[in-house]
């Protein structure tokens, strides 16, 4: 009865480590659980598990623990297993079948052996070396095959020293030890599998990920390296967050599935300028489209300082009128090529000119009459911020509606079903004036303001953009600053990015040592320490 008993509680103990083996995540943690599981079930001293490499045709070790020695090798403990894998075939092709846990790999069978020191038909020289240096008493021997979903051998759980439960004399592994370890063997089998799946299908999804911004990177390197940039530094100041023990967000917490989540989330922040036109993206200078049309309004001021030299040649002008009309061309062909190049404002009265300087006439191609830029140029040309138009603006300013309908429209797991939220309020303010939804602070989730915050500081430190050169940190600061005072930006965010030097932990690994000055904290405006 009392056997009896002791059976059925091993069983009930099996059933149980079947449960917590198909909830954990990590496959280190869920090694570590399996092998701890089989020694408790058979009351083993020591056990290992090897995983199968199929390329190599050998057997790793993974997992590595012997009680009696204080051994713990492997998985979780971050201590190395200093031995050479087990092949499964020797130099000449042949199967290892001298080596016990080769060969239940090799042949799907499991072994059950007495006493290591008296069998025969396997070589244990490896074992008694062990035994010998360590003063260890190897005996008794357990090993069973480990296979999946498709009845491929994945792996080879082995025990060593089953221990009596009453006098903990190291005797022989029972019948029912064995058939315990093979039904735990089986749902370790599917649990590991099931998990190594899951990896893969995050792997493949995240190279997904990295494939659409190779390819926003490949249209633009300065988009990609935006792309790249923005999901460490939300990373970086969601975990500043993360440690926070004061102020409005020291109840905000992650766990690793929500890093992930917004680990995502950033990689998938602007994926929706795979659409956006090149040229517009990689828009340099305000004439520039296919190529730069400064060129063209060069031409037009040889043209005419050709006529006012006609003029000149004619008698129709003095030499000094000549002169001074030349240098005056000359002037305004480098006031345009000057305007020509973005700037972050331009003023009113360079505008002005611009307008006076369109107002010139020529003689085009035709011979005909024509104003000296097209209404277009003169766009272009008075744009006040940078070096896009409104429309084109309205073009960049799409992306993000792009990528909110590309992200919105895929089947996202629970566990990522914040990803288009996230990635998709980065260009929303505060004050409920951003885009393309106009949402209000209260609206959003402290992870999108997060990413809002970052795109914006990657973006004035960027050195790569075609229109500015990277701006240093107490630009940046200050800048960031009047955006917080603005209701562009979180003020509790912005006050953990300063408080928490996360824009120098950035500064340090992007960008050139002339950008990151001393900062002056308390200059910062809206700061609050």
């Amino acid at each position: 009865m009392p056997q009896t008993n002791n059976l059925l509680h091993r069983l009930e103990e099996l059933n149980a480590i079947g449960v917590a083996l198909s909830s954990e995540g990590s496959i280190n943690h869920l090694l570590e659980e399996i092998l701890v599981a089989a020694k408790r079930i058979t009351n083993a001293d020591a056990g290992t598990l090897y995983l199968v490499e199929p390329k190599r045709r050998e057997l790793r070790f993974e997992i590595m623990r012997t009680d009696s020695l204080g051994i713990a090798l492997g998985g979780t403990t971050g201590e190395a297993i200093p031995f050479y894998p087990v092949h499964l075939f020797g130099k000449d092709g042949k199967p290892n079948n001298s080596m016990v846990v080769a060969h239940v790999a090799l042949h799907d069978k499991t072994v059950n052996i007495a006493d290591a020191y008296t069998a025969e038909g396997f070589d244990f020289s490896g074992t008694k070396n062990f035994d010998k240096k360590t003063g260890y008493r190897s005996k008794s021997f357990l090993a069973v095959p480990m296979k999946n979903h498709e009845n491929e051998i994945i792996g080879v759980l082995q025990l060593i020293n089953a221990q009596d439960r009453q006098t903990g004399k190291v005797v022989a592994f029972s019948g029912a030890d064995q058939h315990l370890l093979e039904s735990l063997a089986s749902q370790a089998a599917v649990a590991l599998t099931n998990r190594i799946l899951i990896q893969q299908l995050e792997g493949l999804f995240e190279s997904f990920v990295n494939l659409i911004n190779t390819a926003i990177d490949d249209k633009s390197p300065y988009t990609g390296g935006h792309c790249e940039r923005v999901p460490v530094l939300t990373m970086m100041l969601a975990e500043a967050v993360n440690r926070t023990r004061q102020g409005p967000l020291k109840d905000f917490v992650m766990t690793d599935k929500d890093r992930h989540e917004l680990k995502l989330a950033g990689l998938l922040h602007d994926c929706g300028k795979i659409t956006t036109p090149v040229h517009v993206v990689d828009k340099a200078t305000k004439l520039q489209t296919l190529f730069d049309r400064i060129h063209l309004v060069d031409t037009r001021f040889e043209v005419l300082k050709r006529d006012v030299e006609i003029a000149m040649l004619k008698k129709e002008m003095s030499a000094d009128e000549y002169e001074a009309r030349i240098r005056q061309l000359d002037e305004d062909r480098e006031f345009l090529r000057h305007c020509n190049i973005g700037a972050e404002k331009m003023a009113e009265q360079d505008q002005q000119r611009v307008h006076q300087i369109a107002a010139y006439t020529w003689r085009n191609e035709q011979n005909e009459l024509a104003g000296f830029l097209s209404a277009d140029e003169l766009e272009n040309l008075t744009i006040p911020f940078g070096t896009l138009t409104e429309a084109e603006r309205e073009i960049i300013n799409h992306h993000i509606v792009v990528t909110i309908k590309m992200l919105e429209s895929l089947p996202w797991p629970n566990h990522l079903k914040n990803v288009p939220e996230y990635a998709g309020g980065h260009h929303e303010r505060m004050d409920g004036k951003g885009y393309p939804r106009g949402l209000t602070r209260e609206q959003m989730s402290v992870q999108a303001r997060v990413m809002g915050i970052a795109d914006i500081f990657e973006a004035l430190t960027a050195r790569d953009r075609p229109y500015k050169k990277g701006k240093t940190l107490t630009e940046s600061l200050d800048i960031l600053g009047k955006f917080r005072l603005g209701g562009h930006i979180d003020p509790d965010l912005f006050d953990v990015f300063v408080r928490e030097k996360v824009y120098l932990d950035y500064a340090r690994q992007f960008l050139e040592p002339e950008q990151i000055d001393k900062v002056d904290e308390s200059k910062i405006p809206g700061y609050v320490p």
